[in-house]
Order: structure tokens, then sequence, then C-alpha cells
């Protein structure tokens, strides 16, 4: 998530404060982000500094109003015209616990896999009912709820996968030495993209 441009986003409708726009982008991310009045300053500080920002000049503090600049209007709109960099698989935690716990002898990776498949439905389930519970018109809410409900969905059904694949392995410790492993391209090469 990018603070910086989720700042200007907010500019674009219009000058406000800092605490105005801190109030703003909790509202418009469904409350689920929550900003350090800090952060929101220091990010307006950079933004002012990197010419995408001006203030009106006021004194340091809650009533001094930010407007976007041209450059910043060019910047925001940059920004949401590029794809997120996806050059290689992200760091997923869950995904390292299952490739490491497939080596590691005596760990029942079938049971694993059920521990945190068990996890993310019961999470499922909690997103579910804080959706039914929201206003029909909370528009933030249901698009945050909605993208975790579809990310929560795809990693079970990676792991439905990864069981299923791992099920078919032969059975038995793997005997061999990490020194004769083949060495393998990165992946973001093997997408044809620089990493």
């Amino acid at each position: 998530m990018s603070v910086r441009h989720a700042l200007l986003a907010l500019l674009s409708a219009g000058p406000k404060y800092g605490l105005q726009l801190r109030h703003e982008f909790e509202a418009r991310t469904g409350e689920v982000w929550p900003l350090n009045v800090g952060q929101v300053y220091t990010t307006l500080q950079r933004l002012e500094r990197d010419g995408l920002v001006a203030s009106d000049g006021e004194d340091e503090g809650p009533q001094k109003g930010y407007s976007i600049t041209i450059d910043g209007s060019r910047e925001l709109t940059d920004w949401l015209q590029t794809p997120p960099a996806a050059a290689q698989p992200p760091r997923d935690e869950l995904l390292i616990k299952v490739l490491v716990a497939a080596q590691v002898p005596g760990v029942d990776v079938h049971e694993l896999v059920q521990v945190h498949r068990r996890h993310l439905i019961e999470l499922m389930q909690r997103y579910t009912a804080v959706k039914a519970d929201a206003p029909e018109d909370d528009v933030a809410l249901a698009l945050v709820v909605d993208a975790e409900l579809f990310r929560i969905e795809a990693a079970v059904r990676w792991l439905d996968v990864a069981d299923a694949r791992i099920e078919r392995l032969p059975r038995g410790p793997v005997d061999t030495p990490p020194a004769t492993l083949p060495t393998r391209r990165p992946i973001a090469g093997r997408l044809g993209v620089r990493s």
C-alpha cells in the first residue's frame, strides 16, 4: 500500500488539512489501515519537498492546508496506471512453511496443511460475518472484505493443490544431499521478467 499515493488521491478532490486526510484515508479504506497522524505529516512533508503537494504556508500543525500540484497529479496518474510489480512470487509465509515442512523428517505435511486450511476457513467465516453486518452503502468496507475473501479462498485452493501434489510424492526421506540438487533459474527469469 502506498500512503503517499493515497494522500495524493485524497488531495485530488481538493485542499485538505493533515488530520482531515487521516480521517478520510481510514474511512475510504474501510478502516482496515489505521494511520498514525505522524505518518501523515511526515508523508506530506516529503510530498511537499518533492513538489507534489503545496501547503498554504501557515504554521505547522493540524490547521495547515495542503493541495496537490500539477506534478502531483501526474505522479498519481502514473501510479494508478502502472500495474503492480509481479516479477517474482511474493515471500508468502504459508508457501515457505509448506515448502520447508516437506523437507523436515517426521512432519506430517498433510496435517500441517489441514491446520492452516482450518484457520483460513475460520477467517473466511469471520470476514463473511463482517460483510453481512456492514451497511449496504459502505462500499469501501465491502471492497476490502471481498479482496480478503478472494485472497483467502485462493490460499485455500492452493493448499488443496499442494496437499494433493505432495500426497503423490514417493514416501520416505529425501536423501539427496543439497550439493547435488539441480540448480534452477529464478522464477522471475522463467517468466521473462528481470528481477
